[in-house]
This record gives structure tokens, sequence and C-alpha cells, in this order.
């Protein structure tokens, strides 16, 4: 079934249409929900919302851009509705912590299993994973973040910084990654 005539038939409330659509999509849009998730449950409930969403929103489609990306959209707005309805995002983070590291985006290797950068991002609390996955991994700007999660456009920068950092730090601490060695000659030169 083309793409074009799945729409047509989820706007007719044909089942054998939205049938194929959560067929085609959903492994790709659970694994959206569970970067927001807290486990696999929540993600698959996320999913579930997200999927009803779709069918009674599809008439809003208007053929801009990639089905898929309107779907994604969905998916990325559902979980951030469901997150703020429980105030999951709002979860305490030790602030000094995460302050006192650095970032170091430099030596994170290109090529890393993606599997083991998912699960150490999973491990972020959770308002610094939001953050972190609307802008680095889903595009948002700041502002659009701070208007998605009620937030000031500099907080989102400010968690997305130490979203980074803490990420670094479990990445390191995973031995996924090297700590950076201190560079003498630029410490030797700054001396003087």
């Amino acid at each position: 079934m083309t793409e074009e005539a799945i729409i047509q038939g989820c706007l007719k409330q044909q089942a054998i249409a939205q049938k194929t659509l959560y067929e085609r999509y959903s492994v790709k849009m659970l694994s959206v929900c569970y970067r927001y998730a807290h486990n696999r449950e929540d993600a698959e409930d996320m999913l579930q919302e997200g999927f009803i969403k779709v069918f009674s929103q599809i008439h809003t489609f208007k053929n801009q851009g990639s089905f898929e990306g309107w779907v994604r959209r969905i998916m990325v707005h559902t979980c951030i509705n469901i997150l703020k309805k429980n105030k999951k995002f709002n979860e305490s983070v030790d602030i000094l912590h995460a302050a006192a590291l650095q970032v170091r985006e430099e030596n994170i290797p290109s090529i890393i299993q993606a599997k083991q950068v998912v699960e150490c991002i999973r491990m972020l609390p959770m308002g610094y994973r939001t953050v972190l996955n609307l802008y680095a991994i889903e595009g948002f700007s700041h502002k659009e973040i701070g208007t998605i999660l009620d937030i000031e456009e500099s907080t989102s920068r400010s968690q997305y910084t130490r979203a980074k950092a803490m990420l670094e730090d479990i990445l390191i601490r995973k031995n996924i990654i090297q700590k950076p060695k201190p560079n003498y000659l630029v410490a030797a030169s700054g001396a003087s």
C-alpha cells in the first residue's frame, strides 16, 4: 500500500489503512518515545497515545514535508505533553555536580554504538534528557524548547549544556570514551 493510499484510507477511517500505517511506523516511533520515557511500558503508552493523535489529526497533514516527519512531530509532542502532565521532566538534579563538569564535545568519537549512547542518555535526569533530545536529536531551537516546556530559553540552554556534561561524564565512567588528557603545552604557555 502506498503512503498516499494509507493516508487516504486513514482519512476514511479504514481499519486496514490504520493497521498498515501503525505497522510501517511503530518501530521507529517507539524508539522516539523510548528516549523520553522512564521505561519500555511508558514508551509503549506514549506510542499508543501518539497514534491515537495521528489518526484523529491526519486530516491536518498538508503534504508539506515528509509524512514520517509529521508523525514524528506528533509523537514528540505527545511525549512532552505526557511528561508535562505528569511533571516528570521536573525531576531534581544535582546541579552543582553538573555545573562542575566541563563540556568537551571534541572528545566524543564520531562513531559510537548508538545503543550504548541511547542507554547513557536514558541515565540523565528527565529534564536534562528531554532538552538534549529536543535540541540535539529533534532539532528544536532553545526558544522552541522554552515554549514547549514552559521554561525560559536560557534555562533550555543551561540544561542542554549540563546534559552534555553529564552525558560525557557517564560515557567516560562506562569506558565508552576516554577521559581527556590535560594539555600541558597549553597550560605551560598560559602561565607565562
